[in-house]
């Protein structure tokens, strides 16, 4: 256990409106450019008849966002998105399709976002600060000094707790919201990055390079981590179905695990190695996006791939109210998906 101060900043809160688009816009003058070398093309998968192009994905709604839309989280009534050079986290409502607002939070948000205790948690990764905002006045009302390992990492909330991989070496910090200061440090493999909370434990993935990649599981209630073994460089993860999945970059698949036991259950093939991407539950379904193939669907009853997107988009993805939300980074907008269309 240790103790840390705490800042508590001032903020002021810009709102708008803004109409989710009938049509997907093309990408903006001003948007972000990844130097160096071109990505090498994905393959996904090969089963006749599971690819097809996202323009037959018709979006129930578009929401222009201008920057870099990247990560999610949904709550009771809407979607956050943050937004790296703009230092903002975005607010949608789920009800009437608008950006309602746009909030300064620390210095590059980056690694994932939570919802837990009235607030969203926001990492930054130039200010190795986690912003505090309070979803009912849309302000921040807490910086806590501990920051990501990773700018693709995670953050989760459970337990009574917030959780992040705050130091590359290998520490899970465990934040009290009440305190708004981090009372316990863990230590986990060196080189961890992605959180999830689910199935009444703390899940952390390892993306270091090798034949095979590490799960931990952290309990809780006593903070003791075990090891699982998984595909190779998994780095998102998500929870469902009594089950851990894990978004493995070394080779492109999804690994899936029982919750309970720990045992590897299966690692699906979906042909989308290398960085970046990641990893959703909902709707019954498992949700992967990457450059390339922003959008590829599992299905736990089968552990196969059933449908794969191609095509430009993704980067980011969450299920909730009804609906699919797609962060399409380069096309600096977000996408809202019905599933039933599918």
């Amino acid at each position: 256990m240790r103790n840390i101060s705490f800042l508590l900043l001032p903020t002021v809160t810009l709102c708008v409106l803004v109409s989710a688009q009938e049509a997907p816009p093309a990408a903006a003058p001003d948007a972000p450019k990844k130097s160096g070398a071109k990505r090498p093309p994905r393959p996904g998968v090969s089963t006749p008849g599971v690819q097809r192009p996202m323009s037959t994905i018709t979006p129930v709604a578009v929401f222009p966002v201008s920057g870099v839309p990247d990560w999610q989280v949904v709550t009771e009534d809407a979607v956050w998105v943050s937004n790296g050079p703009k230092n903002s986290l975005h607010r949608l409502d789920v009800k009437t399709n608008k950006v309602v607002a746009d909030i300064a939070v620390g210095k590059r948000p980056c690694s994932g976002l939570a919802a837990g205790f009235g607030s969203i948690w926001v990492p930054n990764c130039t200010d190795k600060t986690v912003s505090r905002v309070s979803i009912a006045s849309n302000e921040v009302t807490a910086t806590v000094p501990v920051g990501p390992a990773a700018s693709e990492g995670g953050i989760a909330a459970g337990a009574g707790s917030v959780w992040i991989v705050s130091d590359p070496k290998g520490v899970l910090s465990r934040i009290d919201p009440n305190e708004n200061k981090v009372v316990a440090e863990i230590a986990v493999p060196a080189g961890s990055a992605g959180v999830t909370f689910g199935e009444g434990a703390v899940w952390i993935t390892t993306p270091v390079p090798g034949p095979t990649g590490t799960l931990t599981k952290v309990d809780p209630k006593t903070n003791q981590p075990t090891a699982i073994q998984v595909g190779p460089q998994p780095r998102f993860l998500t929870t469902g179905a009594g089950s851990v999945w894990t978004l493995n970059q070394g080779d492109g698949t999804v690994s899936r695990v029982d919750a309970k036991t720990g045992k590897l259950l299966a690692n699906i093939e979906l042909g989308v190695p290398g960085g970046g991407g990641e990893l959703a539950f909902g709707e019954g379904h498992v949700w992967a996006t990457v450059f390339q193939i922003p959008l590829t669907e599992i299905d736990p009853a089968t552990n196969q791939v059933i449908r794969q997107w191609t095509g430009p988009g993704g980067d980011a993805v969450r299920v909730g109210h009804g609906s699919v939300w797609l962060s399409n980074l380069r096309e600096q907008n977000l996408w809202r998906i019905d599933p039933k269309q599918f």
